[in-house]
């Protein structure tokens, strides 16, 4: 588990940084590959610079005021110093998609279309991303309370957290469930099913497995009925997410019964 990888020029480069642009470049890959032929196939370039600057504004906005805002609260001081480590995926999920939102809207794409085709190359990139965040320790479980499950070195959050106690490996196997959400979107992309059921269910399994491995997380605070903000916030999504798919449903059998 390396945090820093070398310093240039008085510059620390963390692994974190560099497996994250990693990340970035395999989804934008996948993504090429799901617009080619598409009307959006040109503007994939341009919207990608879009996406990242609105994923780094909300994965700081969620970290800071959802995730962390006791800490934050007392040190106003570091909420911008997002170079000091403290994005949340879950922030950049929701940033990136209010941009695709607003790109849609104005370049007259149909947001669902758009979205279908994106869902894949994204979950794929938040995989990868649990592994930056593996190798930095800053995402990590609570203590297994037996001589199995992973310990942290020194230097890293977990260890400030919980010393060298053995944690459930709770980023590892979320990063093992969002590459089987890739293949499962990458397989239902091949079939005939309305049009954004596909982003839906992208929607729908992230959101789910949030909600589940955050109860051995170790470093997400926990508020009413003993849920973290990340449960609560995944929760809501998976609640509008599903009336959302049953509006589709019911606005697609209106159309077929109008044929």
């Amino acid at each position: 588990m390396y945090k820093d990888l070398f310093n240039i020029f008085g510059y620390t480069v963390q692994t974190h940084g560099v497996v994250s642009v990693i990340a970035i470049m395999l989804a934008y890959g996948v993504a090429q590959v799901r617009v080619k032929g598409t009307p959006f196939e040109q503007h994939l370039d341009r919207f990608l610079v879009y996406a990242i600057i609105g994923g780094i504004i909300g994965a700081r906005i969620w970290h800071v005021f959802i995730f962390q805002w006791p800490y934050f609260s007392q040190n106003p001081g570091e909420i911008l110093m997002i170079w000091k480590g403290g994005i949340s995926i879950l922030g950049a999920t929701v940033g990136g998609i209010a941009v695709l939102i607003w790109y849609s809207y104005k370049h007259k794409f149909n947001f669902l279309e758009i979205a279908d085709y994106l869902a894949p190359a994204l979950v794929l990139g938040q995989g990868i991303g649990r592994a930056a965040e593996l190798l930095a320790g800053d995402v990590f479980g609570n203590p297994t309370g037996g001589n199995y499950g992973m310990v942290y070195p020194e230097g890293t959050v977990a260890y400030s957290y919980f010393g060298s106690q053995p944690l459930w490996p709770a980023d590892i196997w979320e990063g093992q469930f969002l590459f089987a959400v890739f293949a499962i979107l990458y397989i239902l992309s091949s079939k005939n099913i309305p049009k954004g059921w596909l982003f839906l269910t992208y929607i729908i399994l992230y959101s789910l497995q949030r909600f589940m491995f955050e109860f051995l997380r170790g470093d997400s605070p926990k508020y009413f009925l003993n849920l973290s903000a990340g449960q609560w916030t995944t929760f809501w999504i998976i609640v509008l997410a599903v009336v959302y798919g049953a509006y589709l449903y019911v606005q697609q059998k209106k159309l077929d019964a109008k044929k």
